[in-house]
C-alpha cells in the first residue's frame, strides 16, 4: 500500500478518484506585504525533512491575557512553506487542518481522506482518521500536514501523524503544547531591516506616508501584528508613519497609566483600527461586526453567518436592519480582518488574541446581547442538508467557542436550538467520540439549570444515549436509556408512544452491549405494545420485531429468531415492497439466523437474494453489499463441504 491512496473502505479506492498531487483544507492566503523574513524566520525546509515534525512557536514568555507577543506570524510563515512546496510539486499531498479542537482534527482528516479518494464517508470519523494515520505512515507519496494553533495536545491523543515521507507543521502560542520529540522552532519578532521593509512595500502608494517608517518600526518593537495594523491605518488615512507614532506613543502612556508599564504595541494599535472602523462606517455597524466576531472561532468564520438576519438586526442597533457587506470590507481595509474567497461560502478569519481583547473591551450588557444574536445568526446560517466538510465544521467550531465564553447564557428560557443543531452535526459527520462529549455537556448542564423532566434535558440525555451506542460504547449508553424510560414513564404513562420507543431503543442498547435475555425481557414487552398502538403492519412495529429477532439470534434462540424474521419479511413484502431498504435488513438478519442456526442452504439461498438486491440497490460497492458478499461467501463453504 506505499503508494495507494488512503482506502476509504475494504474495496479499496473507488474508479474516478481526483488525480495527484491533492490538497485539502484552506491554506490563509499571505497578508498583504507579505515578505520572505529572510533575517528571522526559520529555514523550514532544512528544519523540517521528510519523516519530521516541527513546531513553530513564539520567542516571548507567556503574559497576561490577550498575549500580543504571541502573536508572531507562525500561521503566516507555515502557509507560506505549504505554498511554496505544492508551487514547486514537492509534495503530493498537502493537509491544512485547524487544531484548535479534537472534533476539528477528526474533521480534517475525514474529509481529507474524502479528498483524496473521491469517496463518502462510510464509517465513524475517528475509524477514518486511523485509517488516514496507518496510510500516511505507509505510503511513499511525499505529504504535508500543517496543524495550525495547536492549543491543547489532548486533541491529538492517537492523532499525530507520522511516516517517513512525510512532514508535520505545528504552530502553538504555548511550546508546552508541543510533542514530545518535535522540533521546536521559536519565531520572534521582526528584525528592523525587515520592518522598514514591510512598512515600505505596504505603503508604496504613496511614498511620503515613509516618512519616519524606521523610527514607527522601533516603537512598534518590530511586531508583525502591530506593523500591520499601524500600515493598514496609515494607507487609508492622511498619516505618516512620524505622525502614526506620535499618536502611538501618547495612546500608549494613557493606557500605562500611573503603572508605567508599557503595553505590547499590538495592544495599542488595534484601539486605532477599530476607531478607523467607525470612521470609515458611521453608525457603527463595524464595530458591531466585530462584537459578533469576537464570540466565534476566530480561525474561521463561514461569512453567511455575518451575514445572516440576526447579525443584520444586530448592527441596526434596533433599527432598520443592515447589511454587513460594508462593515466587513471596513475591517478588511483596517487589518482587523481577513476573508478568504476560494472557500464557499467565504471564510472570515480574526486573531484569537484580537478577540480576547475586543470581549474585555466590550460594555457591559454588550456581550450578552451579542451572544443572543450570533447564535441565532449560526442557527439561521446553517445549511440543511450538509454537503461536504465546509461550512459544518466551521459552524460548529464557533458554537463550541460560543459556548465556552458565554457559560449558562445559552440556557436562559431552555436550551438554544443552536446548541442541538450543533449535535445534530457532530452526529451526522460520525464525529463520534466529540458528539459523546457535546451531548453530555448539554445534558449535565439541562439538568442543574432546568431540573431532570425538562423536555430539554430529556432530549439531551436521549442522544447522549444514542451518541455513546454510536461510539460503541453500550455500556455506558444502558444508564442512560434506562433514565430516560423511567423519566418519560413518570411524565407521559406506560403505554405512550414515545415511552415504547424508548424501550425499544433500550432493547437495542442490551443487544450491543452483549446481553440479550436482559434485552429480550424489554423487547417482548415493548413489541406488543407498538402492534397495540401503531399497528401490526406498522414501521415502527416492523422495526421492533426485528430489534427482538435479533436479541433471540445473540441468546442462541435460533428457532424464535426464525420464525420472527419470516415473519416480519412477509409483512415487510406486502408493506414496503421487496427492494425497500428496510426488508433487505430483514432478509439479512433471517440469513444471518439460519446460518447460526446449522441451515447453511436456507442461509446461501437468502445471502444470495441480499447480495443481489443490494447492488440493485445501493450498488456493487456499497459497504453493505460488500457485507453481505462476504456473508454469502462464508455460507457457501459448509454448503461444499
Amino acid at each position: 500500500m506505499s503508494s495507494a491512496v488512503p482506502p476509504a473502505s475494504p474495496a479499496g479506492v473507488a474508479p474516478g478518484r481526483p488525480p495527484w498531487p491533492i490538497r485539502f483544507g484552506t491554506v490563509p492566503a499571505l497578508a498583504d506585504g507579505f515578505i520572505a523574513r529572510l533575517e528571522t524566520a526559520p529555514d523550514l525546509m532544512a528544519a523540517l525533512p521528510p519523516g519530521a515534525t516541527a513546531a513553530l512557536v513564539p520567542d516571548r514568555a507567556a503574559s497576561d491575557a490577550p498575549d500580543w507577543l504571541r502573536s508572531s506570524g507562525k500561521t503566516q510563515l507555515a502557509a507560506a512553506f505549504a505554498e511554496s512546496l505544492w508551487q514547486s510539486r514537492g509534495v503530493d499531498l498537502l493537509v491544512w487542518i485547524e487544531a484548535t479542537s479534537r472534533a476539528s482534527v477528526l474533521s480534517g482528516y475525514a474529509a481529507a481522506t474524502a479528498a483524496a479518494t473521491g469517496r463518502d464517508q462510510a464509517s465513524s470519523s475517528e475509524s477514518v482518521a486511523a485509517q488516514f494515520l496507518s496510510w500516511l505512515g505507509e505510503t511513499s507519496r511525499s505529504w504535508l500536514v500543517i496543524l495550525d494553533d495547536l492549543a491543547d495536545p489532548a486533541n491529538l491523543d492517537g492523532l499525530w501523524p507520522a511516516g517517513p515521507a512525510g512532514r508535520v507543521l505545528v504552530t502553538c502560542a504555548d511550546p508546552a503544547a508541543v510533542p514530545r520529540g518535535a522540533r521546536v522552532v521559536p519565531v520572534g519578532p521582526f528584525s528592523l531591516r525587515e520592518a522598514s521593509s514591510y512598512l515600505s512595500g505596504r505603503l508604496s502608494a504613496d511614498p511620503d506616508k515613509r516618512h519616519g517608517a524606521i523610527e514607527l518600526g522601533q516603537d512598534l518593537e518590530l511586531e508583525p501584528v502591530a506593523l500591520a495594523q499601524a500600515s493598514a491605518v496609515i494607507a487609508n488615512t492622511p498619516m505618516t508613519c512620524r505622525e502614526y507614532q506620535a499618536h502611538l506613543v501618547n495612546r500608549r502612556e494613557h493606557l500605562a497609566g500611573s503603572s508605567r508599564e508599557r503595553p505590547p504595541a499590538a495592544a495599542v494599535t488595534w484601539t486605532f483600527s477599530f476607531e478607523r472602523a467607525g470612521q470609515l462606517a458611521p453608525g457603527g455597524s463595524a464595530q458591531s461586526l466585530l462584537a459578533l466576531a469576537a464570540l466565534l472561532d476566530g480561525h474561521g468564520i463561514p461569512q453567511t453567518v455575518l451575514a445572516a438576519p440576526a447579525a443584520g438586526n444586530f448592527l441596526a442597533g434596533g433599527g432598520v436592519p443592515v447589511s454587513s457587506e460594508r462593515a466587513v470590507a471596513v475591517l478588511e481595509q483596517v487589518g482587523l480582518l481577513t476573508v478568504e474567497p476560494v472557500t464557499a461560502p467565504p471564510t472570515a478569519r480574526i486573531s484569537p488574541v484580537l478577540q480576547a481583547a475586543l470581549r474585555a473591551a466590550m460594555p457591559e450588557g454588550m456581550r450578552d446581547q451579542a451572544a443572543r444574536s450570533v447564535a441565532d445568526a449560526l442557527l439561521q446560517a446553517w445549511p440543511d442538508p450538509e454537503l461536504g466538510d465546509w461550512p459544518g465544521s466551521g459552524l460548529r467550531s464557533c458554537v463550541a467557542n460560543l459556548r465556552r465564553i458565554t457559560g449558562d447564557l445559552l440556557w436562559e428560557g431552555g436550551c438554544h436550538p443552536v446548541l442541538v443543531r450543533a449535535g445534530d452535526s457532530l452526529d451526522r459527520a460520525r464525529l463520534t467520540g466529540p458528539a459523546v462529549d457535546h451531548w453530555r455537556d448539554l445534558a449535565t448542564t439541562s439538568g442543574r439549570l432546568l431540573g431532570g423532566e425538562h423536555p430539554d434535558t430529556l432530549l439531551a440525555g436521549q442522544r447522549l444515549a444514542d451518541a455513546y451506542l454510536a461510539a460503541g460504547r453500550a455500556d455506558d449508553a444502558i444508564p442512560w436509556f434506562q433514565w430516560i424510560v423511567e423519566g418519560l414513564t413518570h411524565k407521559l404513562g406506560p403505554d405512550d408512544r414515545d415511552v415504547i420507543e424508548a424501550r425499544r431503543r433500550l432493547g437495542h442498547a442490551l443487544v450491543a452491549a452483549l446481553q440479550p435475555p436482559a434485552a429480550i425481557t424489554v423487547l417482548e414487552r415493548a413489541v406488543p405494545q407498538f402492534e397495540q398502538v401503531c399497528g401490526s403492519g406498522h414501521a415502527d412495529t416492523l422495526g421492533a420485531r426485528d430489534e427482538l429477532a435479533a436479541a433471540y439470534l445473540a441468546a442462541g434462540q435460533y428457532s424464535d429468531a426464525i420464525a420472527l424474521y419470516r415473519r416480519t419479511l412477509a409483512d415487510r413484502e406486502r408493506a414496503q415492497g421487496t427492494r425497500h431498504p428496510e426488508t433487505i435488513t430483514t432478509r439479512h438478519g433471517l440469513a444471518d439466523s439460519y446460518m447460526a442456526s446449522g441451515r447453511a442452504k436456507d442461509a446461501v439461498g437468502a445471502y444470495k437474494r441480499v447480495v443481489a438486491d443490494r447492488e440493485r440497490v445501493l450498488g456493487p460497492d456499497h459497504l453493505d453489499t460488500l457485507t453481505a458478499r462476504n456473508n454469502l461467501g462464508a455460507a457457501v463453504l459448509p454448503v461444499f463441504w
